[in-house]
């Protein structure tokens, strides 16, 4: 199997994919995501029109949208493509609290935009999550999070409930982010 294709500039990682989770690429089917996990799904409308679509795929894939939402994330390439690797962080200084993934999938597509990334060790959480802006035929432009996880670490085991109610106003946060950057 031929490695997916890399940025300019980016070297390979070393050694296998780390992923933390066997299902790899789920999201990209999201009315089929497996099971054994937390699901989560969240739309948002965003906004109307190919300028609107523009707009919101571009903070996405461009890591905006990530920071724009009051996260620190680090990058190995300036866009989204699969093999590339993120860090998200909250919180400053000795407080901060980062989780490393690797984006496995994107779409670059006239009417769909977006990427998914999964966990990698080190992660309090196992799983995928994808970001996506769609265009809708009647030029309403939708940004959609999909996600399926469950605890990786006993912090996350023992918050249990706590979790999935975080995740949700998270994907609501970012929906209402990428709706400011595609409004302009």
């Amino acid at each position: 199997m031929t490695p997916p294709a890399r940025p300019l500039g980016r070297t390979a990682p070393a050694g296998p994919p780390r992923l933390t989770y066997p299902e790899v690429g789920a999201t990209r089917t999201p009315q089929a995501l497996p099971g054994g996990y937390h699901h989560l799904r969240h739309r948002t409308l965003v906004g109307h029109g190919r300028g609107a679509f523009e707009a919101a795929g571009t903070a996405v894939t461009t890591w905006r949208m990530h920071r724009a939402a009051g996260t620190r994330l680090r990058a190995d390439a300036v866009r989204a493509a699969p093999g590339v690797r993120v860090r998200v962080a909250l919180g400053l200084g000795p407080l901060e609290y980062g989780v490393p993934c690797e984006v496995v999938w994107t779409a670059y597509e006239r009417t769909r935009t977006g990427f998914a990334y999964g966990t990698l060790p080190g992660h309090a959480e196992i799983g995928e999550e994808a970001f996506v802006v769609d265009i809708a035929p009647d030029g309403s432009v939708w940004f959609t999070v999909t996600a399926f996880s469950r605890p990786g670490r006993w912090f996350t085991r023992l918050a249990g409930p706590l979790v999935p109610v975080a995740q949700r106003w998270y994907a609501r946060r970012l929906g209402r982010t990428v709706r400011r950057v595609a409004r302009g």
